[in-house]
């Protein structure tokens, strides 16, 4: 069954949906857990055998070079991905290495350079420390 949500946003995007393209972009946005390449393959390709990895990575490109998606590169040792594209922030805890969406308040353009001749095409806010989790695990 093809999921509504994943197919308008490629459409809404102009990526000219496939099954592949379909599944992955149903799998981002029913698992905020900012999955990298290989997670989005291992979880898919049970149900699409014909998938390869190089075919999950290039759809994820794609993607972000649609804005279906955000491309996320909080970790230096791994490029993982956003179903959610409206503005937000994103923390990565040191510790356990998790990604969490972080809310920005009502004012965050205000900190874009304007007025100076740029033109923004893309903003990323990372925070990266010690997650709640890991911080009481660490302290007790």
């Amino acid at each position: 069954m093809i999921n509504k949500d994943a197919l308008d946003t490629l459409q809404k995007c102009g990526i000219h949906p496939s099954i592949q393209r379909i599944a992955i972009m149903d799998y981002l946005l029913g698992h905020p857990t900012h999955p990298t390449v290989d997670e989005v393959y291992v979880a898919l390709s049970k149900e699409i055998p014909t998938l390869s990895k190089t075919t999950v990575y290039n759809t994820l490109r794609l993607f972000a070079e649609h804005g279906a998606v955000l491309m996320l590169t909080i970790d230096e040792k791994k490029l993982c991905f956003d179903g959610v594209v409206t503005p937000h922030a994103h923390f990565m805890c040191k510790h356990c290495g998790r990604l969490f969406d972080v809310m920005l308040p009502a004012d965050w353009e205000q900190i874009r350079p304007s007025g100076q001749g740029y033109r923004v095409d893309e903003t990323h806010i990372y925070y990266k420390g010690i997650c709640k989790d890991c911080d009481i695990k660490l302290n007790s």
